[in-house]
């Protein structure tokens, strides 16, 4: 897995669709909030709308996810933390989070980390061993028989292959926009694109200490207010 650990709203050890939606419906209300409720002027926004679709999440809650973030709606408000810290056998982690209150979700989060061998950092402990990159998935009916020539004619840094016809494109923050639009325009159906991590050196676990790390990985994945998990696990 090049593109190391990567939990998100999709992780099917991540729960139910009610905890699904209630994660999505989280980062279409900040990022109506950051950018504002239009989607055609907001890349978060309509990143985040098109993942909800993909998950089939009622449109209903999606326009009332939008209106809350917006403030066309009373509602709680949502901001981003980014927390930082080390798994179990010394593994990296960096923990992406959309909460109403700091307070209890850190302490949760440490309780997390405590419980499997690790500990939570201080603010850049762990972010240097990471690069800032755009995040791409799709698929294409038929798939291209060259999918890294394809990644270079769109300006993708990277591309690999997921599985069940799922291909990821890696790029650099500033053209994600513009691989994202270059990718549409070739008729690829996008699941993903935003903003994310990847671990610059990741390493490789084996036997039970793969399997703590995982377990791990999982908890923190499925906490109600974490987005997205990224580790230096390969």
């Amino acid at each position: 897995m090049g593109r190391g650990w990567i939990q998100g709203y999709k992780d099917e050890q991540a729960a139910k669709k009610g905890n699904l939606f209630t994660k999505l419906s989280k980062e279409i209300s900040v990022a109506a909030r950051l950018g504002g409720a239009d989607p055609a002027g907001n890349a978060r926004l309509r990143a985040a709308v098109d993942e909800a679709r993909a998950n089939s999440m009622p449109r209903d809650n999606i326009e009332r996810a939008i209106k809350k973030g917006a403030g066309l709606l009373e509602g709680v408000s949502y901001e981003d933390v980014l927390y930082e810290g080390y798994g179990p056998h010394g593994m990296a982690v960096l923990v992406e989070a959309l909460t109403d209150n700091r307070n209890r979700t850190v302490s949760e989060l440490k309780m997390i980390f405590k419980s499997h061998g690790g500990n939570m950092g201080e603010v850049g402990s762990v972010a240097w061993m990471f690069d800032r990159v755009g995040v791409i998935e799709g698929k294409k009916n038929p798939l291209p028989d060259d999918v890294e020539g394809e990644a270079i004619e769109v300006g993708a840094q990277d591309v690999e292959s997921y599985g069940n016809g799922v291909v990821g494109f890696t790029t650099d923050p500033k053209d994600l926009e513009q691989v994202r639009s270059s990718l549409i325009g070739r008729g690829w159906e996008l699941t993903l694109s935003e903003l994310g991590f990847h671990a610059k050196t990741p390493v490789t676990l084996d036997g039970d200490a793969k399997k703590e790390a995982v377990e791990f990985l999982q908890e923190l994945s499925s906490h109600d207010d974490v987005r997205r998990v990224h580790a230096t696990l390969k």
